[in-house]
């Protein structure tokens, strides 16, 4: 997944536009989470939000209890400048998901950007075991990875890529395919990028 000081870095060196996960809107995610039907008073999380503005949309929509984890302290410090004073309604998480504990259940999951960093089985698992304790029963859960045809590096890293007759095993039984969408990604350089994103529902631990 790259280690903290690597993220750290790309933070530090890279404006947040540049960077080839840079949204100016996160249309899909909205969608998805739209779909979800969820009250705008649950929580929320979104992991490896870094800098997203996917905090903002929610914020903005008056979604209340909204969390973000980052392992770049860089990234959510930016976040957290950009917000102003609605930054103070937020819970933001400086940690490794992997070894993150949920202070308490969340009712949305969401991952853009963090699942396809996890090419070691060993931290699939530690992952897959954190999101279980976190989710309860009937909460959802969506992650956005790379497709078969997407990039096989992203900021020098290597990445797994995933279709849904490759993911689903992962999450199953303790999570159900909902929902697969698509997306073509144009990066800030002009490049495109496959992505799919999968919405899961929790289902009885």
């Amino acid at each position: 997944m790259g280690d903290k000081s690597h993220w750290e870095r790309v933070y530090t060196e890279k404006a947040i536009d540049s960077v080839s996960w840079f949204q100016d809107y996160p249309t899909l995610s909205m969608k998805l989470i739209h779909a979800t039907g969820i009250a705008k008073d649950v929580p929320i999380i979104d992991v490896g939000g870094g800098a997203s503005v996917l905090v903002d949309a929610l914020v903005g929509e008056g979604y209340g209890k909204v969390a973000v984890l980052d392992i770049a302290g860089a990234a959510l410090a930016q976040a957290n400048y950009r917000l102003g004073e609605k930054a103070a309604s937020v819970e933001w998480f400086e940690h490794d998901v992997t070894t993150f504990v949920p202070p308490h259940a969340f009712q949305l999951w969401h991952d853009r950007a963090v699942f396809h960093f996890l090419t070691d089985g060993a931290d699939r698992t530690r992952y897959l075991d954190v999101l279980a304790r976190a989710v309860p029963a009937g909460g959802h859960v969506i992650i956005a990875t790379f497709a078969l045809d997407g990039p096989e590096q992203c900021s020098g890293l290597n990445v797994e890529r995933y279709d849904e007759a490759k993911i689903v095993p992962l999450f199953a039984p303790r999570f159900t395919l909902v929902e697969k969408l698509s997306e073509l990604h144009r990066t800030p350089t002009m490049k495109d990028q496959h992505f799919n994103y999968f919405r899961f529902r929790r289902e009885v631990a």
